[in-house]
């Protein structure tokens, strides 16, 4: 199939010969973070080295959602509907009110400050975990360095008492973040060192407790070529996962099924759309998307 790269069986039926990969914007620096917002039928992405954040819709296109945006990267819903943000250049994650309103969720730990929340999904319960790598400290492309303070984790916030907690510190660089769909697994990327190639780079799968507390944190699949970066699940528990040359879609067991190939680095993906059948692709310098013959996740 072309377009397409057919590493198991099972995957041929889950994409589709005449949906093209459609380029639906392009002049990013580097795009990042989408969220889809169904109830608006729109799509909003980061450009983080232009610090801004933009709206796509198939009605209007692209225009400025919100611009500074404190060199926004990860995006994600909360139990409400409101948007949840990563900031690497103030450091914190925040959350856009119904009003248009931003409050700062967590800044600090332990009183020092976070390094650059990157990426962050909302649970079931409402908490909300995040990873807070240093790339975007690391250099003046995407938000200006600065020193940091605490090593690369990732955190677990609940949001009803404001405790913030620890739940992963045994990585270099903890980047793309998800639950499976029944939220009895999370996925975390670990891209390693930006400056190291040598520094491990794969995807470790973690078994969540009923308190929060991560377990079992196995190697669940390395991607190759490349380093794998943000995820989105859909509904069978398939990861699909941004690469550098394309889509990768991973089974539940590890296994790679295919690829969609594109013609840049994927850093980032969200299903939406129509029945939650569009996956909308961060592909390097463009806003790209392909409708497939899948739905995205929903969890509980």
């Amino acid at each position: 199939m072309d377009g397409f790269d057919i590493v198991d069986p099972r995957f041929r039926a889950m994409v589709l010969p005449n949906a093209p990969l459609m380029t639906l914007d392009a002049g990013f620096a580097w795009a990042e973070g989408p969220v889809w917002f169904a109830d608006h039928d729109c799509l909003l992405v980061s450009d983080l080295p232009n610090d801004r954040i933009l709206r796509w819709s198939a009605d209007s296109g692209v225009s400025i959602f919100r611009q500074p945006a404190g060199f926004a990267n990860g995006h994600a819903r909360d139990r409400q509907g409101r948007l949840l943000g990563c900031s690497h250049q103030q450091r914190h994650i925040e959350r856009t009110e119904l009003d248009g309103t931003i409050t700062v969720l967590a800044s600090h730990y332990d009183g020092r400050r976070l390094n650059a929340p990157n990426d962050i999904v909302c649970k079931a319960d409402g908490t909300i975990w995040f990873s807070d790598p240093i790339y975007g400290i690391s250099t003046d492309y995407e938000g200006g360095k600065q020193t940091p303070e605490l090593p690369p984790r990732v955190y677990r916030l609940d949001p009803r008492d404001g405790s913030l907690r620890i739940v992963a510190d045994d990585f270099v660089g903890p980047n793309g973040l998800a639950f499976s769909p029944d939220e009895r697994w999370l996925y975390i990327a670990e891209t390693g060192d930006q400056f190291d190639d040598t520094a491990p780079r794969h995807i470790r799968r973690f078994a969540v407790g009923d308190d929060g507390a991560l377990s079992d944190g196995m190697v669940f699949h390395t991607v190759s070529p490349g380093y794998a970066d943000g995820f989105a699940l859909d509904e069978t528990g398939n990861l699909w996962c941004g690469a550098a040359d394309g889509v990768h879609c991973i089974d539940h067991s590890g296994v790679l099924l295919g690829k969609i190939r594109t013609p840049a680095t994927v850093s980032n993906l969200t299903f939406g759309g129509r029945n939650r059948s569009r996956l909308f692709l961060c592909t390097a310098h463009m806003l790209q998307a392909i409708y497939v013959n899948v739905r995205g996740a929903v969890r509980p």
